[in-house]
């Protein structure tokens, strides 16, 4: 018996967008758009009558705010949802907000007439629903309907690997150096998980690199906020940084970001390019620069999402010489990409979220 389709409620006051959503969603076999508000208040009404497995929510909104909206569903019956936002900067800094607020994702509101960009939108915004209905909410009342962790959705072309933007690893990196760096791969539910993992650690940590799934502009939000709130300093990757002990990069959103060879040290490439494993940054790409740059320097670490966006690159990571780390599914928001890593025999430890930190030390400090 084929698995129930994922109701989708769209709340978003623009008819354009409801419209745009809806046909983006409606294109989906796995997603059926249950109804559409023009508002928070509307919304309500409609959540009376029909309780939809995911919600995507505008931000800005007459009457009452996303925001408060969120916060007042989380308190009372919470449900998946998905924010939906313009590309402003503003936005950007309101989106974290959200996130801290419930949210299991931010999606970009698609531009209609441009067809890349409409084909990639589907992709990126029917993942997004697919992963909140399958994801953990506390207090969530009912079980979310199955979900396949590689469903169909109509692509504008084939699925790509990370051989789109590096060759694979050829042979063993370079001889164990002084110092140690830490890729983490992380999508749905990672940046709340994120935040707790870099708010455990030391400043005197390795340098770390880290890949979550999110929107362009968003990253340089996301990256500050965590800045705020942490020992290490966190900041968006920019082409040619260092990575340095006490140093977080997070990569920028729709580019992918890797790790290059400088001397005894390292140092970021970041780099425009096809979506690869469907996402702009990949994880893979990521992962599997690290494999060819860092080899046995290196500590992998994949954490909560949907996928299998870096399990492949986990794996060269590990054949390389790394240290490899993946969160378990009792504290994973989606329990996919850690799922995948796990299936492929490529990870020495699977930790609960509390423990990721504590053992990257080890790891670094085992070396």
């Amino acid at each position: 018996m084929p698995a129930r389709k994922i109701r989708v409620l769209i709340v978003d006051d623009s008819a354009t967008v409801r419209q745009t959503l809806a046909d983006v969603l409606a294109s989906d076999p796995q997603i059926e758009v249950l109804g559409v508000a023009s508002d928070p208040f509307v919304a309500a009404r409609r959540i009376r009558d029909e309780i939809p497995d995911v919600i995507t929510l505008d931000v800005e909104m007459p009457r009452m705010d996303g925001i408060t909206f969120l916060r007042k569903l989380m308190a009372q019956h919470p449900i998946p949802v998905v924010m939906c936002s313009s590309l402003t900067e503003a936005g950007s800094e309101t989106l974290i907000q959200a996130l801290e607020a419930g949210a299991v994702d931010i999606i970009l509101k698609p531009k209609i007439g441009v067809a890349e960009h409409l084909a990639e939108s589907r992709i990126r915004i029917c993942d997004a629903v697919k992963a909140a209905a399958g994801a953990r909410i506390q207090g969530r009342r009912s079980a979310p309907p199955v979900v396949a962790a590689h469903a169909a959705v109509r692509e504008p072309e084939k699925k790509l690997s990370a051989d789109a933007m590096l060759p694979p690893p050829s042979g063993r990196a370079m001889a164990r150096t002084t110092e140690t760096i830490v890729c983490i791969g992380a999508s749905t539910g990672g940046t709340e998980s994120l935040r707790e993992v870099l708010e455990a650690l030391p400043s005197a940590a390795p340098g770390i690199v880290i890949v979550q799934h999110m929107p362009e502009r968003f990253t340089t939000s996301f990256a500050r906020r965590l800045d705020s709130l942490c020992q290490v300093d966190v900041k968006e990757a920019e082409d040619g940084d260092a990575v340095l002990r006490g140093r977080v990069l997070i990569a920028p959103g729709n580019l992918h970001t890797m790790i290059e060879r400088s001397g005894a040290n390292y140092r970021v490439s970041v780099k425009a390019g096809p979506l690869v494993s469907r996402h702009r940054p990949s994880v893979d790409v990521l992962f599997r620069s690290a494999a060819r740059s860092a080899g046995s320097n290196a500590i992998g670490v994949i954490m909560t999402g949907m996928g299998d966006d870096g399990a492949r690159g986990l794996n060269e990571m590990k054949q390389a010489g790394a240290r490899t780390i993946a969160q378990d599914e009792a504290t994973s928001v989606v329990f996919g990409m850690p799922k995948e890593a796990i299936a492929l025999g490529c990870v020495d430890r699977v930790v609960a979220l509390s423990q990721i930190a504590p053992e990257i030390l080890r790891a670094a400090a085992a070396r």
